[in-house]
């Protein structure tokens, strides 16, 4: 089953089920079908991020770009923050 097929880098997604359970995060890489990195910024930096599984998250229609020339920690809470 493709999890992953309408999935995009920089998408916004808010975990289900865990102990991050209602948290807002950002795919930062799609690892295969089942399974994503996201991070937030916060507990979750960009030189950690976790792995997660898609069907144990709740997927975002926006998309925050990425792409940056200085991607840091801080522009992702800035960007998360009208999720919260």
């Amino acid at each position: 089953m493709d999890n992953t097929f309408s999935l995009l880098r920089g998408q916004v997604v808010r975990s289900k089920k865990g102990r991050d359970e209602g948290r807002v995060f950002v795919i930062t890489e799609i690892i295969d079908d089942d399974f994503l990195f996201i991070v937030d910024g916060k507990l979750r930096k960009l030189d950690r991020p976790k792995k997660k599984k898609v069907k144990h998250l709740y997927i975002y229609k926006d998309v925050i770009d990425l792409n940056v020339k200085d991607l840091n920690d801080s522009y992702i809470r800035k960007k998360l923050l009208p999720y919260s």
